[in-house]
């Protein structure tokens, strides 16, 4: 079941502040899921993300992207001081931790 509130956490969480209710440009939706159309894998930045966090192919970005909405999430990871924090918090929340440490050493061993 989905939490009904986007900017609310859910109770299992500490409460978050409803200021973040955009897009804040941290990047972490770009970086951290894994995203099948672009062949993105789970907890590296997309190739089309520009430093500066915006997506560079963004008028013709798939609908996946094209779709998502900023939720409590962002309100959790915006504010981390880098990128790398803000994946790294991304991935906690959803449990995806080990999942991003095996394909790591999945991906070291076939280099």
């Amino acid at each position: 079941m989905s939490w009904p509130q986007r900017f609310t956490a859910p109770p299992e969480f500490a409460p978050r502040s409803l200021v973040v209710a955009e897009c804040t440009a941290c990047g972490a939706c770009c970086s951290a899921p894994d995203i099948h159309a672009l062949q993105k894998p789970l907890g590296i930045p997309c190739t089309h993300l520009s430093p500066e966090c915006l997506c560079a192919v963004y008028t013709a970005r798939p609908a996946v992207c094209r779709n998502y909405q900023p939720d409590w999430v962002c309100g959790e990871v915006a504010p981390l001081p880098t990128l790398s924090a803000r994946i790294r918090r991304f991935l906690e929340i959803y449990g995806l931790e080990d999942e991003f440490r095996a394909t790591e050493r999945a991906s070291e061993r076939a280099s």
